[in-house]
């Protein structure tokens, strides 16, 4: 695929536009505020607030311009807690491009070179960004390999069902499912009646909660004890 194109809301908010699927990277009413509350409200503070860990390991689908991740990272030196960050992408996208995005205007100038040594570490190697977040991208897709760790917590941020419908598979839930640990869980932004039925057919416990600005509702999927 060719490098996506920087489109803006008319509120001057900036996410990547990738010509050939016809779809975003992230939702037109705010990258940011979609992140926030799909994988760090939902996702990543209801684990902490129901598991207590000390450290946190993490599957990414879909490292695309490193939010998810960069927000986790914000969040794992705000609490003093160690994550291990995995993420896989096939279409890595340059600093040069994401920077573009203006994201540097929700964090310091110190936090936004943590940003850029994400973006710029080696591929497939795990490299520790700070003293609490180590990261691994994987330069692969999903389809092809299965997670080889157990996860805590599965942040699903593929190309829509209808754009990319072999990421929202069957195989790929059940890969999803045994990644996990008992009582693991996965969230993602979209609430569609098929993706909650293939998540419960492969035996997660799903809801559908409050979405971000933009729509109404997401899913947020648990791995039974």
């Amino acid at each position: 695929m060719n490098n996506p194109s920087i489109i803006s809301n008319p509120a001057g908010l900036k996410t990547l536009f990738q010509e050939e699927l016809n779809e975003t990277y992230h939702s037109i009413y705010g990258a940011y505020q979609e992140s926030k509350h799909v994988f760090i409200a939902s996702g990543l503070h209801y684990f902490w607030e129901h598991e207590k860990p000390i450290s946190t390991s993490i599957l990414e689908i879909g490292f695309g311009t490193g939010l998810n991740a960069m927000l986790s990272l914000l969040e794992a030196r705000e609490h003093k807690l160690a994550i291990n960050y995995h993420s896989y992408e096939t279409l890595p996208l340059s600093y040069s491009l994401v920077q573009a995005l203006e994201y540097q205007q929700y964090w310091s100038e110190q936090n936004e070179q943590d940003f850029k040594k994400m973006h710029e570490c080696e591929w497939d190697k795990s490299v520790k960004i700070t003293n609490n977040f180590e990261l691994l991208k994987i330069n692969k897709s999903i389809l092809n390999t299965a997670p080889e760790s157990h996860y805590h917590l599965i942040y699903f941020d593929a190309f829509a069902p209808n754009k990319q419908a072999e990421l929202w598979s069957e195989e790929v839930f059940k890969s999803m499912f045994n990644s996990l640990y008992p009582g693991g869980i996965l969230v993602t932004y979209t609430a569609k009646g098929e993706v909650r039925r293939t998540l419960k057919s492969v035996g997660f416990e799903v809801e559908r909660i409050d979405g971000p600005p933009g729509k109404r509702h997401m899913l947020r999927a648990r791995k039974p004890q």
